[in-house]
Parts: C-alpha cells; sequence; structure tokens
C-alpha cells in the first residue's frame, strides 16, 4: 500500500513539475515574441506586407492540396482573419509535424519490416483467402482488398477473434495469456498509469522476465503525462523490463508533437494478441469512475494474424529511435514464428491493420467509410468523439437515405467537455438524414467501433474524430464471418437499451442553438 501511495505522488509531482517547465517555456516565448513584435514596430510596414504575402502563398498552397474542404476552410478564414497568429499556428499545428527525419526513419523500417507480412506463403495464402471472401461477399472483399493494397496488411483466415465486452474481460484474459508466455511479451499502449491495474501487470511481467522471457514496454508520452513518475523506465529496466517513449513532450520544441501514438497492442509469442480501446489506466476498469461508468471493448487474436499485430509493434518501437532503423531482417523474423494453427471457425476472417499519419491515406477513415458504403440493412458506430469530415457525414447520410439503419453512440457523461459541445454540434447535420443518435447515460463510452449487416465488424483504437482519423498513429482490426461479429452486435444492442436517443431533439435546429453548432464545427479541426 505504501507502494501505490508513493507512485501516485511520483506521478502527480511528475505531472505538475513536467506542467510547470511547461508553461515557462511557452511563457519565454511569448516574452521573446513580445520583444521581437516592439523591435519589429518600426517597421511595421514592411512586417504587414510580408506576413500578408505569405499569408496568402499558404492560403493558395492550402487551396491546392489535398486536405478535405472543412479541414481547410478553417485554416483558412484563421489565416486570412488574424495573418500573424494564423500563420504561426498553423506552422506549428496545421502542418501535423511529420520533419523529414522522422518519415525517414519510418521509410527505413518499413522497407525491412512491412515485406515480411507478404513473404513467402504469406503472400498466396492472403490471396486465397482474398478469393474465398469475394465469393462470400464482393462487397466486403474489396474493402480488404483497400487494406492490403494502401496499407501493406494481409487478410488471414487461420485465425480466431474473440470479443470482449467490457476492459476488465480483455485484461483478465490479457494477464492469463501472459502467464502462459515463453519467448516474448510486447505491450504498446497510448497511456499507462503507474497505479492499481498496471502493477498487477507488472508483477507477472517481472515473473516472466526471471523465467527468461523478453518484456518490452512502450508508451506515448502525451498520454501517459501525469500518470508516470520520470523515473519509470529506469525501474523496469532494474527488474529487466526494456521500456520506451514515444516522441517525448518537449514544447516549442518538438514540432512532431502533434503526432501521437494512439495504438493499444499487446502481443505474447507471436501467436496470442489484444487489441481495443481500453488504455492501461484505473478508470478503463473501473477501478476509478471519474466519468460515471466506463465502457471499452477489444478483442483476441490467435493465429497467423498476430503477425500483423507484431509488425506493427515493431515498427514505433524501431522508428522513434535514429539507431534503431537499420534493421537485419534475421533478427526480426524470431518474433515472427511460423504459426500452424488450426483455427476454430473455418470461415472466419480477421485482419489486423494499421494507420500511421506520415503518409496521405487515412486508412482508418476509408474503412469506416467502405463499410458505410457496402451496409444494405444497417450500419451501427460507437465513438467516444463525433468529429468527421464532410465525407463522412455525406457517406453516412447516404446510407440513411438508401433505408440503411444507421446509428451511432456517443458518450452520456464527457470526458472533455469542449469536445463534447463540438460533437453534439454534428447531431443536427445527421439527424436531419435519418441517422439515430443515441448518448450513452451510465457513463463514458470509450469504444470504438463498428457493425454492419451481421457480416463485418471492426474494433480497435480509431476515433471518429480528426485527431485519430489524421494526426495518430493507429490500428484496427476487421473481422467478418464469424462469431465475434454477431458478439460485437449484440453489445450495440445491449448499449441502446441503457443508452438515451436523442434524434428527435436534434433535428431541425434553428436560431443562435445552429450558429453555435456551425461556429464549433468550423472550429474543430484547429481542437
Amino acid at each position: 500500500m505504501k507502494k501505490l501511495t508513493y507512485e501516485k505522488k511520483a506521478s502527480i509531482k511528475n505531472g505538475t513539475g513536467r506542467m510547470v517547465v511547461s508553461l515557462l517555456v511557452f511563457l519565454l516565448e511569448a516574452v521573446f515574441l513580445m520583444a521581437l513584435f516592439t523591435w519589429l514596430n518600426d517597421y511595421v510596414l514592411w512586417v504587414s506586407f510580408l506576413t500578408r504575402v505569405v499569408s496568402i502563398l499558404i492560403v493558395l498552397g492550402l487551396y491546392a492540396s489535398r486536405m478535405t474542404s472543412n479541414i481547410k476552410t478553417p485554416w483558412i478564414i484563421l489565416i486570412l482573419a488574424v495573418p500573424i497568429v494564423g500563420v504561426g499556428i498553423f506552422l506549428i499545428v496545421g502542418l501535423n509535424g511529420k520533419p523529414y527525419a522522422m518519415r525517414k526513419r519510418y521509410q527505413e523500417v518499413d522497407e525491412v519490416l512491412m515485406p515480411l507480412l507478404m513473404e513467402g506463403e504469406h503472400a498466396s495464402q492472403s490471396e486465397d483467402a482474398l478469393v474465398k471472401l469475394e465469393q462470400w461477399d464482393d462487397g466486403i472483399a474489396s474493402i480488404s482488398k483497400y487494406i492490403v493494397k494502401n496499407s501493406g496488411y494481409p487478410l488471414y483466415q487461420n485465425s480466431d477473434i474473440t470479443y470482449y465486452s467490457s476492459a476488465e474481460e480483455g485484461f483478465a484474459a490479457q494477464k492469463e495469456a501472459m502467464k502462459d508466455a515463453k519467448n516474448f511479451i510486447f505491450l504498446e499502449y497510448h497511456a499507462i498509469e503507474d497505479d492499481i491495474l498496471w502493477n498487477g501487470i507488472q508483477e507477472i511481467l517481472e515473473d516472466k522476465v526471471r523465467e527468461g522471457v523478453e518484456v518490452r514496454v512502450f508508451y506515448d508520452d502525451m498520454g501517459s503525462i501525469g500518470f508516470i513518475n520520470t523515473d519509470f523506465i529506469k525501474r523496469l529496466a532494474a527488474v529487466g523490463i526494456e521500456c520506451r517513449v514515444f516522441n517525448p513532450f518537449v514544447p516549442g520544441l518538438n514540432l512532431f508533437l502533434n503526432n501521437r501514438d494512439h495504438r493499444k497492442i499487446t502481443v505474447i509469442d507471436g501467436v496470442v494478441g489484444f487489441t481495443g480501446g481500453y488504455n492501461i489506466a484505473n478508470e478503463y476498469c473501473n477501478i476509478t469512475h471519474p466519468f460515471g461508468m466506463w465502457k471499452d471493448t477489444g478483442v483476441r487474436i490467435e493465429g497467423e494474424a498476430v503477425r500483423s499485430l507484431t509488425i506493427t509493434f515493431l515498427e514505433n518501437w524501431h522508428a522513434i529511435r535514429k539507431s534503431d532503423c537499420n534493421l537485419v531482417k534475421e533478427e526480426i523474423q524470431r518474433y515472427l514464428p511460423e504459426v500452424r494453427y488450426q483455427e476454430r471457425e473455418q470461415s472466419a476472417f480477421v485482419q489486423p491493420y494499421a494507420d500511421t499519419p506520415l503518409d496521405n491515406e487515412q486508412v482508418g477513415e476509408e474503412v469506416y467509410i467502405s463499410i458505410i458504403n457496402n451496409a444494405k440493412k444497417y450500419c451501427w458506430f460507437i465513438t467516444p468523439y463525433l468529429i468527421i469530415s464532410d465525407e463522412m457525414i455525406h457517406a453516412l447520410n447516404l446510407a440513411a437515405k438508401r433505408g440503411v439503419d444507421v446509428r451511432i453512440i456517443t458518450p452520456g457523461i464527457p470526458d472533455k467537455k469542449l469536445v463534447y459541445y463540438v460533437t453534439r454540434s454534428y447531431y443536427s447535420a445527421l439527424t436531419n438524414h435519418g441517422i439515430r443518435i443515441y448518448e450513452w447515460t451510465p457513463g463514458f463510452c470509450h469504444c470504438k467501433m463498428c457493425v454492419s449487416d451481421d457480416k463485418v465488424a471492426t474494433c480497435g483504437t480509431i476515433n471518429l474524430d480528426y485527431r485519430s482519423l489524421y494526426h495518430h498513429f493507429e490500428n484496427g482490426c476487421m473481422y467478418m464471418n464469424c462469431q465475434a461479429v454477431m458478439d460485437t452486435k449484440r453489445d450495440f444492442e445491449s448499449m441502446f437499451a441503457e443508452a438515451r436517443d436523442v434524434t428527435e431533439d436534434y433535428i431541425g435546429a434553428k436560431g443562435m442553438l445552429k450558429l453555435g453548432q456551425q461556429v464549433l464545427r468550423l472550429v474543430a479541426v484547429l481542437l
């Protein structure tokens, strides 16, 4: 108990200390800018002229870019209205980071890792699975082909998938699977809280290290800020666990700051894997209740498909350090065992995939839109945040107009008030065309899922918001023609029963409400 108390205090001290440092850095930057503007006051006409020239050039560049219109428009308005501030914010946030050095590291790593997914008989297995999927449903097969072609992740049949309707169920299964590890355990999470839930996992990891199992832990610095003390990595190293942090938060110095690792992956021996919406923090398992009940979901994958999760983990693990980019194929292959797995459901199809902000392909969004476009009877979504592009709004509305039962579940209790208001600002654009919106009244739903036509479902880390769809490293899993699809559907039905149907409240929004919604939607992409 004393240990927990100490770690909690250390975590708070860490978060407070980093916040103070961040505020000092921003204060120094503000002082510098004020001094600069004072000095430039003597040249105000020239500065104004140059700023407007730069603003116009940026606006022209935005207009010609491949960004969607609802992403371009807020930036164009901001830059033209307040050129100096607008240009400054755009250069820091709007360009979305992506420095050359970071891109180069990921390219070097992916050139070695990604071909391993389609090496040897794995390519023919994926092709055979695609042929069978096309015979079963050619529309869903086209979605799978898109994933293979544009993200490089194969389709599998010799694998099983199990759906968990709560983080508690998922972590219980995860702990039992880790206890059986013989060779390695990989953990990658957006947020890790050094408290009760993590302590139970760490005890298992320490036991496995003593047995000779290799253990790696990877977390996002921004996601875990305030949750983890600065000596967390050293303490894990002391017990034989290798730990790395993604994209350390350095205010004012890190151009890659806007891109976070939002993935949640556990891989055990390359034969069992887990992913879903939950992080390793107390609230996800309802140990604490900051926003009422917490609803999260996940899946367990067994068999060949775990290979994709392993590759996804190794991508970020190696690309985040320049010294680890020169991969040796033979060293990587020991984490990719040849699994001769006899699946329980031989008709099932499983396809884990990942998305990255370093290319111009929004895989997560395109998969969602493709499922919507392919829906014949129903298409249901659940997301903690609803901040979507015009393209997705059009796809959802068109499906509803075709007679498809389209429903979306959002939280009844928000974790971020401003984002909650922005989420609600999208309701009327959907409800006016026949889409039904539900708010999950018991608390906060953090699931990121969809299910359609009793045939296909997805579960993973990809929210229906701009950060997930455009800025973050994400991962998901599409599964078809299996029991897990029906389990997902049943969980949706139980959530509908617990949720409040708010559809009628947002049909035909008028007056100041509509004006306020439009303003919120305009600034949504800047959040």
